[in-house]
């Protein structure tokens, strides 16, 4: 990536306020089009979102985006919607113990609702707030019972199996940080209490540990800050065992959005870490210089290789060790090329990852480290591009916001359209979400208002 060190927050202001004129008419859309389906809505095809019923990772997006429109707009329209279709859909997501996906799911609807109801934003609606109060307490407690130990801590596993921890899970695991927020704790055999905060930051320590590298010798191709989208563990003594993947080339490549969940996820832990005092939990793990330590080393890590394997706009292909990208001559230091003939654009990384760049870069200059600047531009850069064509789409037909995503390249999930080679032109509802999610955080500090994190003002004062 070239970073642009002269791009200000303020020169995205106009790119921000299209961004959310185009998102309200396609909210509509999709919603009314998705009326009566069953499942979640994933990914267009030829402009229009299928609904699909494969753990339903995605209906938290869709009705969060419609919570983040109404913050944005003030637009009640939105608001009601976004009620109605929590109450009504949402509820299962809660119980599920199926999947890892709680914090997706369920932070992004009954955590943003609270948000907004402790911010004042919605009228005060004591039955509401404990509704999504006790959805959250429920959600992390469930999430916190998908677990597999490990000599020294452990993970919450992923719907592989308990062998199988996802780099994803990292920013997913923050449902459990709020559930120890709300003074939760689940329970086990024999009323055993299990601390939800200890256990996600457990899970943290080994994404940490066995998910990023550092280029500290694990195997021939460990260099700084490359990523494994899967670890595998022996379930019967816990002791690693390889990395694999499952939407990326190879298990020794770089998957870019597993990257950039991983870039997001350790950074927002950071500023728990930074924003949450008293903290006895943190003791027990080595104490909070150390989780620091740890947190930054892999958030530093990921943000640098997303950096220097990027296309110079900030925009990633979906692998960076897809096979069709030796035919890119130069493509590091080119612009993305979403109508190549070779290896297809994952923007919904682009939407993640620049948000991690921007917190980290946040976080570091808040204690005077001359990184941060680094990162801040380089989070502007990435979503400079992002939100202007050929990516931000302005089409009233197309339902999607954020074209040329790439939901799972190596199963031929992806809509190829006429006369291409490759996938392009489409979006997927954690794009879109998560491109929502990164316009309000930059709205919010543009207009000076209070910093948004996913744990502040999860509690009213």
């Amino acid at each position: 990536m070239q970073i642009d060190y002269r791009l200000q927050l303020q020169d995205l202001t106009e790119k921000i306020n299209n961004l959310w004129s185009y998102s309200a008419d396609k909210l509509k859309n999709m919603n009314s089009h998705l009326k009566g389906n069953i499942g979640s809505p994933v990914v267009t095809v030829n402009g229009v979102y299928e609904p699909r019923s494969w753990t339903d990772w995605t209906q938290g997006f869709q009705y969060g985006s419609e919570l983040f429109q109404f913050n944005a707009t003030g637009d009640s329209f939105f608001i009601d919607l976004a009620i109605d279709n929590i109450k009504k859909e949402m509820t299962s997501h809660v119980s599920h113990f199926g999947v890892h996906d709680h914090g997706f799911n369920n932070l992004s609807t009954y955590g943003n609702l609270l948000r907004l109801l402790n911010e004042g934003k919605i009228d005060n609606d004591t039955w509401l707030r404990e509704y999504c109060s006790l959805a959250l307490k429920l959600s992390a407690s469930v999430q916190a019972q998908r677990w597999t130990n490990l000599p020294d801590g452990g993970f919450i596993y992923s719907f592989n199996g308990p062998h199988s921890l996802f780099v994803d899970t990292i920013r997913t695991v923050r449902i459990l940080n709020v559930g120890h927020l709300l003074r939760h704790y689940s329970s086990g055999e024999n009323d055993v209490k299990i601390n939800l905060l200890k256990r996600g930051l457990q899970h943290a320590i080994a994404t940490a540990k066995y998910s990023v590298y550092y280029g500290e010798g694990r195997d021939s191709y460990d260099i700084w800050g490359r990523t494994a989208h899967e670890a595998i563990f022996n379930t019967n003594d816990g002791n690693f065992r390889s990395p694999s993947t499952q939407q990326g080339y190879s298990g020794f490549s770089t998957w870019t959005r597993g990257l950039s969940w991983a870039m997001l996820g350790f950074a927002e832990q950071l500023e728990f870490l930074q924003g949450v005092d008293n903290l006895p939990e943190l003791d027990e793990l080595g104490g909070r210089n150390h989780l620091e330590k740890t947190f930054l080393k892999a958030a530093k890590a990921t943000c640098d290789f997303f950096i220097e394997h990027t296309a110079s706009d900030g925009i990633p292909y979906w692998d960076t060790g897809a096979p069709g990208l030796v035919h890119l001559d130069n493509w590091k230091n080119s612009k993305s090329d979403p109508f190549n003939d070779y290896e297809p654009i994952d923007s919904s990384a682009a939407a993640i990852g620049a948000q991690g760049l921007l917190r980290l870069g946040n976080y570091l200059r808040g204690k005077n480290d001359s990184d941060g600047k680094k990162y801040w531009s380089a989070g502007l850069t990435t979503a400079n591009t992002l939100f202007d064509t050929p990516y931000l789409s302005s089409d009233t037909s197309h339902q999607g916001l954020i074209l040329h995503t790439i939901y799972h390249r190596p199963n031929g999930w992806d809509y190829v359209p006429e006369n291409s080679r490759i996938p392009n032109g489409e979006a997927c509802m954690w794009g879109d979400y998560h491109a929502r999610e990164l316009a309000h955080y930059l709205q919010q500090i543009i207009k000076d208002n209070s910093y948004y994190t996913f744990f502040k003002d999860i509690i009213s004062e």
